[in-house]
């Protein structure tokens, strides 16, 4: 393959094969993914979203679309990476060490969600496994058996609020709307650890390199996306009336025919009219409409429009991890 070009304007060189994005949930049923394919003559042509599918197989699947010398670029709406405060309180010094060691089993608690503030420790970190009635339980419990000193501490980096976004949900938090630990659990347990164990070569951006290299070389490379930020880096406004609502999902519609259409990815009939309509009546439509958004972000990365974010500092790179597109300032 040819040699790897930094993406700063020029656009990644080679591309990968198979770029994919999958909007991710605690249930299988909110887990959709949204795959483009490279043409030829450089262009990408998409599909309309479908189920994610069985996780076990899914890296296979996408593999096997890109061919045995082709390399597969894939996005995932959960945290890759852990906060740096708690990977030092835990003797963590490698997310990928971390995750190698899960699987072999050194952490057999770990996915285990704590059922009383008592049981949350670095090694059982999630909370709570249930709701109880108000004011029982409280994020403080967490700081607590995690031995940090307040709520920054229990975000990575990349999870502060921006001038675009507000701070994301605390990782090892698992009730509310906006909780992401279940399923993030989802992710690890049933996506990567089997990864870990398979003859796929997979890597994990940016902990195993900086993007361009890691694209240079064939197989699965795993990025963390946010649909929430890729709004500001197509220009596309969030939906007034919130992405769960069809005519907001549909207002939409023009700013990504446009953004398609400057990407070079083409969409076949179907998909067009699947953005048309909003992704259907339903309130779960905004799963494929974010999968669509996250496809969108990570080509407009490949096309060199928006820096992947390959951070420097070390304790990012080994153990927080980044948000493909982010950047340490925010960009216009």
């Amino acid at each position: 393959m040819a040699e790897p070009a930094e993406a700063a304007g020029a656009g990644f060189n080679p591309l990968p094969e198979v770029v994919a994005h999958a909007d991710w949930s605690l249930y299988p049923k909110g887990r959709w993914v949204a795959r483009a394919v490279l043409q030829p003559d450089g262009s990408y042509r998409a599909a309309p979203p479908e189920p994610v599918g069985s996780l076990q197989s899914f890296l296979n699947r996408q593999a096997a679309l890109a061919g045995v010398d082709g390399t597969s670029f894939l996005g995932f709406d959960f945290p890759f990476g852990l906060p740096g405060a708690y990977a030092e309180r835990a003797g963590i010094a490698s997310f990928p060490g971390f995750l190698r060691e899960l699987r072999d089993g050194c952490w057999p608690d770990f996915f285990r969600v704590a059922e009383e503030p008592g049981e949350v420790s670095p090694r059982r970190p999630f909370y709570p496994d249930r709701p109880k009635p108000k004011g029982e339980i409280k994020q403080q419990h967490l700081l607590d058996g995690l031995g940090l000193p307040d709520r920054d501490a229990l975000h990575r980096l990349c999870d502060r609020a921006t001038a675009n976004r507000p701070a994301a949900a605390p990782m090892f938090w698992t009730m509310g709307a906006q909780q992401v630990g279940k399923a993030m659990i989802a992710g690890w347990r049933d996506l990567f650890l089997p990864a870990l164990a398979s003859d796929l070569r997979v890597r994990l951006w940016p902990f195993d390199g900086i993007l361009a290299e890691l694209l240079a070389e064939p197989g699965p490379v795993l990025a963390e996306t946010y649909p929430g930020e890729i709004y500001h880096h197509l220009g596309i406004a969030w939906p007034k009336g919130g992405k769960r609502s069809q005519e907001a999902r549909q207002a939409c519609a023009s700013a990504l025919f446009q953004q398609s259409d400057a990407l070079g990815l083409f969409l076949d009939l179907n998909y067009r009219s699947l953005i048309r309509d909003g992704f259907g009546a339903a309130p779960s439509g905004e799963d494929p409409f974010d999968a669509t958004v996250g496809l969108f972000g990570m080509i407009n990365v490949l096309r060199g429009n928006r820096r992947p974010g390959d951070p420097t500092d070390p304790t990012i790179r080994r153990v927080e991890g980044w948000i493909l597109g982010q950047s340490m300032v925010d960009e216009a």
